[in-house]
């Protein structure tokens, strides 16, 4: 059986880790969110979130968009590709609801230029 946890080794956390995908990414734009993504050397993918204050003004709300990209990330992970991915939100998704937010996220990683 198949473990759906979101473990440490998932995540992007150190600096070196995000700009080694922005150093040369690929990359998909919505109007709500963008994802950079580069292949890695490891069997898994790997994600990064990137939310400024900025651009979503209340922290229960960024928390709550984080909470939905995890999710979604935690979920696919075994269906997708051994990249290192980071979801850059713009300033128009606090306005969606999850269901839509999940929605979004799932055809960005699944659209066929990954």
């Amino acid at each position: 059986m198949k473990n759906f946890s979101f473990h440490k080794n998932l995540h992007l956390k150190k600096t070196k880790d995000f700009n080694y995908v922005y150093q040369n990414h690929q990359k998909k734009i919505t109007s709500e969110l963008i994802v950079l993504g580069r292949l890695n050397c490891f069997n898994y993918p790997r994600l990064g979130i990137s939310i400024s204050k900025k651009k979503i003004k209340y922290s229960w709300n960024r928390n709550r968009i984080k909470r939905v990209i995890k999710e979604c990330f935690r979920l696919l992970q075994f269906y997708l590709i051994s990249m290192d991915f980071i979801v850059i939100v713009r300033k128009n998704i606090s306005f969606l609801n999850n269901y839509a937010l999940a929605n979004i996220i799932k055809k960005l990683w699944f659209y066929k230029s990954f």
